[in-house]
């Protein structure tokens, strides 16, 4: 079911959500797979739609920092990038408040949880008429190339599609930027549309993160596949590949023929459901430069090509 981006849709989704049932929303970055946050069987019907291993926390979209004070312990850090980037394309994994009411398969039993209030105008209207926190991972099955239009999430589940809000193409394209705060400092989980470095410039420089449990999403070795073979910094095509290309590059799909890195997160994932789509068995990549948000591609075609 396609939910129109107006009132009624709106309204709908909201009347979905509330009574524990699962709505894919359109956000900035890409479309999310959204339940409520305190209904145990509303993230089991999440997990079971995404195939998603349980051991991997899900993101928890809010309305604002008033609503994140009730599920979270926001420090004077968590406050200024609150301030500096919210709504936006950040999530901030915290201490979990003691007896906050999110399910516990949301932090996958961990004493944290992640926290994002999301800038979509449709995303942010359904959590006001909802009233209450929504837990959305990517509007597709796990590990498979996340959705940035509504197309891409019918395809991605089938027969099985929740109701659709749609929203049209996400803008940014790219999943949030996930920092966790730590007692002694702050690290980067997840690189995203907001660098390091504009982080960095409100609280100081990062962290390095030690490999080990899974925090948040996008951490697993293999994330985010096509589903067939994906040759990283490629120049040239072979016959057998798709080749996504960047910049003044003769392609198949290009994600920027002007080398806009902006432009190339946005349509990241889009080329990806084209190459998975065509016929040839193989996907090369151009090579992308490793600076902003282009850290934030190469991450994600590494997890792809893994």
């Amino acid at each position: 079911m396609m939910l129109e981006p107006d009132a009624a849709g709106i309204a709908r989704a909201a009347e979905i959500l509330r009574g524990g049932g699962l709505v894919a929303l359109p956000t900035e970055t890409v479309y999310g797979l959204a339940a409520r946050a305190d209904g145990e069987a509303a993230i089991a019907a999440i997990y079971r739609a995404k195939g998603r291993p349980d051991f991997n926390p899900l993101i928890v979209h809010v309305t604002g920092p008033e609503q994140a004070q009730r599920l979270a312990e926001l420090d004077d850090r968590a406050r200024l990038l609150a301030e500096r980037f919210w709504p936006g394309p950040l999530t901030m994994v915290l201490p979990l408040r003691p007896g906050a009411p999110v399910a516990a398969a949301v932090t996958a039993g961990l004493p944290t949880i992640a926290l994002r209030m999301p800038a979509h105008p449709l995303m942010q209207a359904v959590l006001r008429a909802a009233d209450v926190p929504l837990a959305a991972p990517s509007a597709n099955r796990s590990g498979s190339v996340s959705p940035t239009s509504a197309e891409h999430v019918i395809a991605s589940f089938g027969d099985g599609t929740p109701p659709v809000l749609d929203g049209g193409t996400c803008e940014r394209g790219l999943e949030s930027t996930i920092v966790a705060l730590r007692p002694g400092g702050w690290q980067l989980l997840r690189p995203g549309p907001i660098a390091e470095s504009a982080v960095a410039a409100v609280l100081g420089d990062a962290m390095a993160v030690t490999p080990g449990r899974i925090e948040a999403p996008g951490q697993l070795a293999r994330h985010y596949s096509p589903g067939k073979p994906l040759r990283l910094e490629a120049s040239v095509a072979q016959e057998d590949e798709f080749l996504i290309g960047f910049g003044p590059v003769t392609s198949d799909c290009s994600l920027s023929p002007s080398g806009d890195l902006a432009e190339a997160a946005a349509r990241l994932y889009a080329c990806l459901h084209e190459a998975a789509k065509c016929e040839l068995p193989r996907i090369a990549v151009s090579r992308i430069p490793n600076e902003g948000i282009g850290a934030a591609i190469n991450d994600r075609l590494r997890r792809a090509a893994a």
